[in-house]
């Protein structure tokens, strides 16, 4: 029973607590919209009072099934560090590539993989799993 009672106190501090006052709208100084066009190309852009600025481009590469888009496009903002902070990034039949100075990168691939790697390359029968094996 006192477990009930203690609950209950923390569950009425809990919702009595104040609540955050929402802030107030950002403005958009600049904003630019081209597209979809009908080769399926579009551009955007934006920045805000805040400092918040983006970009994008679009374009489809291929033909039919092997059709997709291809994107490319930024955004920067200012950290609350007072930083500002840049990214660049595209996507397609790659994926996502993101780029900014203040973004890890991933470490190079170590020398014995990369050797596995090209013998994988150049000895693809050795990967055919559906082949039969062979007897010694």
């Amino acid at each position: 029973m006192n477990k009930l009672v203690i609950f209950l106190a923390l569950v009425s501090v809990v919702l009595t607590a104040p609540l955050e006052e929402p802030s107030s709208p950002i403005p958009i100084l600049k904003q630019s919209a081209d597209g979809p066009n009908a080769d399926g190309s579009y551009s955007w852009s934006y920045e805000t009072a805040n400092g918040i600025q983006a970009q994008e481009n679009g374009v489809l590469r291929g033909n039919g099934e092997e059709s997709g888009p291809a994107v490319s496009g930024s955004y920067s903002f200012v950290g609350e560090d007072g930083q500002n902070y840049l990214v660049e990034y595209t996507a397609d039949e790659n994926g996502y590539v993101a780029r900014g100075a203040h973004l890890p990168v991933a470490p190079a691939i170590p020398e014995a993989i990369l050797k596995a790697l090209e013998y994988n390359a150049a000895h693809p029968e050795e990967d055919d799993i559906d082949s039969p094996k062979k007897k010694n």
